[in-house]
């Protein structure tokens, strides 16, 4: 094939995929007039199951973060003990 027949497949099918956004975007507001109208808002989806995993992961990581930095604190606490007594001795 010609390059310039490449060249031509390529810009028609982005000029076809501009189209399609554009008429997307033009009739986004009239569709929502018409679930309006009829009545049919859009439901909340619910979350996927990688949502779900995701939230808990999410979950997860704030926990391990608040811990490490209890036990951070914690630690510092007792190494400052220790270096007050170990002082107070000599």
């Amino acid at each position: 094939m010609s390059k310039h027949f490449e060249d031509a497949r390529y810009y028609l099918g982005r000029a076809a995929e501009h189209a399609k956004a554009g008429v997307v975007e033009e009739l986004e507001p009239v569709e929502a007039r018409v679930k309006e109208l009829v009545g049919r808002e859009e439901e909340e989806p619910e979350p996927s199951r990688l949502d779900k995993l995701q939230a808990d992961l999410k979950e997860l990581e704030e926990r391990a973060e608040g811990e490490a930095r209890e036990a951070v604190a914690s630690a510092r606490k007792r190494v400052a003990e220790y270096r007050g007594k170990d002082a107070a001795a000599e």
